[in-house]
């Protein structure tokens, strides 16, 4: 199998549409915490207003979004302004092929190499095997448990804590 041509770029209000429908599906809701039924304009006025220490990338195969990543730095906390947390979703039919590997590797690197960022956390479904094993090869570590941290389909689940912490410079 051929490797995927993935480009990943700084989203843009354009995209509100296509990032809407990778939070419309089943898979994408289930391993969030969005809600259903979003609408154009809840996309559109969160990727228009980022403003400074949020950053959102978007995943793009043969030029349609298949994929998002948000990156929200704490700049206006002096104390924590090196720590970062994210949150991101795929396109249920682009699942499992490498998206959001790609999504996190631009993610980690934005972070580390240019926004100054040591630590980045991630909470994530405790019964989402595949979201965790991502974290894990990308150096996330499980640092707690969340029981019944969020509330999914009618039922209250767990989340475990996560982080990564840049490796030290020789």
């Amino acid at each position: 199998m051929a490797a995927l041509d993935v480009r990943i770029r700084a989203a843009e209000p354009a995209d509100a549409d296509a990032v809407r429908r990778i939070y419309a599906a089943p898979a994408a809701q289930a391993g969030t915490l969005q809600l259903p039924y979003p609408t154009l304009d809840l996309w559109q006025q969160r990727l228009a207003g980022l403003g400074a220490g949020r950053h959102a990338l978007v995943a793009e195969v043969d030029g349609e979004v298949v994929g998002q990543i948000g990156l929200y730095t704490q700049a206006d906390t002096p104390r924590r302004a090196h720590v970062a947390g994210i949150g991101m979703g795929v396109r249920d039919d682009w699942q499992g092929r490498g998206i959001g590997g790609a999504l996190l590797a631009a993610a980690i690197d934005l972070a580390e190499r240019w926004l100054q960022v040591t630590r980045i956390e991630i909470e994530v479904y405790a019964d989402n095997a595949a979201a965790i094993a991502l974290y894990k090869k990308h150096g996330f570590v499980r640092e707690g448990l969340h029981r019944r941290h969020a509330f999914r389909d009618g039922a209250y689940v767990d989340t475990l804590s996560m982080a990564r912490l840049r490796p030290t410079q020789p």
